[in-house]
């Protein structure tokens, strides 16, 4: 079973963790997730978590100090231990990354706030034998923390795992998963009864009953708003 530890200020906002399919997966045992108070591991009767950054500039960094603790804490075990920083600055998340962090035992993420969390906590752990560091960006926006990244990332993680969804065909045929012509697409248009709502039809292919003919139009429905994004 994957483990997925998370670090924060704000704990209380992964309640959201506890409902919908996410909430099931845990009741059931398919995925252990833990969330941890980044303020347990910091000192002094205010437990600071940040500081003035060096050089000047507006704003605070978080301390590299309780990070590294709380980090510790987390990868006692001899497993490999992928650490995931939400940054602006990250990597683009998408599909593909979703898929290869679903195969991973061990995910802990770090939610950053203010500035940033000082760089020497991705730098430390980059050099350990035992970790693989990803940073990681949901867009090119900033938002006030990680917290929110973390759960857009593990929604689209955990229903990728073996038995999370009812139906395991649902992977198949979605957005970003579908591939015409070597490309990743986005998903067809979808419709459901009835037939004809507030003068739309649904398209007449699709009540035919011609599994070929459906098919060839929902690829080039799929094409055809594929490249209406860009």
């Amino acid at each position: 079973m994957p483990r997925y530890d998370i670090i924060s200020i704000f704990p209380d906002y992964f309640a959201a963790l506890d409902i919908s399919l996410v909430g099931k997966a845990r009741a059931a045992g398919l995925v252990d997730i833990a969330v941890h108070d980044l303020r347990d591991h910091a000192e002094g009767v205010h437990k600071s978590v940040d500081d003035t950054p060096y050089g000047g500039g507006a704003g605070m960094v978080m301390s590299p100090e309780p990070w590294g603790r709380g980090i510790d804490q987390l990868s006692q075990s001899s497993q490999l231990h992928d650490l995931v920083v939400l940054t602006p600055a990250g990597k683009k998340f998408n599909q593909k990354m979703a898929q290869e962090l679903s195969e991973c035992e061990h995910l802990i993420f770090a939610c950053g706030r203010y500035e940033g969390i000082d760089h020497r906590v991705t730098q430390f752990y980059m050099a350990q034998s035992n970790f693989r560091v990803h940073e990681v960006s949901i867009g090119d926006y900033v938002l006030n923390g990680g917290e929110v990244a973390t759960l857009v990332m593990l929604e689209a993680i955990i229903r990728l795992i073996p038995g999370v969804l009812g139906n395991p065909d649902s992977l198949v045929e979605e957005s970003h998963t579908l591939i015409v012509d070597g490309e990743s697409i986005v998903e067809y248009p979808s419709y459901t009864k009835p037939a004809s709502w507030r003068d739309l039809s649904v398209p007449e292919v699709l009540l035919s009953g011609n599994h070929g003919a459906i098919k060839a139009y929902r690829e080039a429905e799929a094409v055809k708003r594929t490249k209406s994004r860009e």
